[in-house]
């Protein structure tokens, strides 16, 4: 077999159900390990990207929106649109900008004294198993995505109820910024 320095990948496991997908992506992070060889992994699958790379392009229309570590793409956007496609982002007015606030750092319960908050109506309900994903139209006319772990007491919330939700400052980044 010949030696290449770089190995693509076109969405090499898009036609796999999602448990042979999990495991293809152990056993091709395994096999990258041990060739050590340069992957170029190309997906769609957003979660895909994040668990197989070392470092993400996120790419629109032909052009690199951001490049970097999975973790710092998802936790620090370069743009609304890195922000929107990689994950569930909710997009809020930061003064003249945008922040975002990822739904898992958001808690149903009135702010602490170090949190931030606000209140508003779920509209919709939606069970993922290991998580339940809630849509809450804040009074502030923004419509905000919370999920939580189902091991948490959240089982009584449901289409209608008022809620109370709160996160920390630092859960929220502001997009194009390294600093929240």
């Amino acid at each position: 077999m010949n030696r290449p320095r770089v190995l693509l990948l076109d969405e090499p496991l898009g036609a796999l159900d999602l448990k042979l997908r999990e495991e293809m992506q152990v056993e091709l992070k395994q096999m990258q390990q041990e060739v050590g060889i340069t992957f170029v992994f190309v997906t769609h699958d957003q979660g895909e990207a994040l668990s197989m790379s070392d470092r993400v392009a996120v790419f629109s229309q032909g052009r690199v929106e951001q490049v970097g570590p999975p973790q710092d793409i998802y936790e620090h956007p370069a743009t609304e649109f890195v922000a929107g496609f990689v994950g569930t982002a909710n997009l809020l007015r930061d003064g003249d900008g945008l922040a975002t606030v990822r739904p898992e750092r958001i808690r149903f319960g009135p702010p602490a004294r170090d949190e931030v908050g606000t209140a508003g109506t779920v509209d919709s309900v939606q069970y993922l198993g290991s998580t339940t994903r809630y849509r809450v139209h804040t009074h502030d006319g923004v419509a905000l995505v919370v999920e939580v772990p189902n091991t948490a007491n959240t089982t009584g919330i449901g289409v209608g109820d008022p809620v109370q939700l709160a996160w920390r400052p630092t859960d929220r980044q502001r997009v194009g910024s390294s600093a929240g």
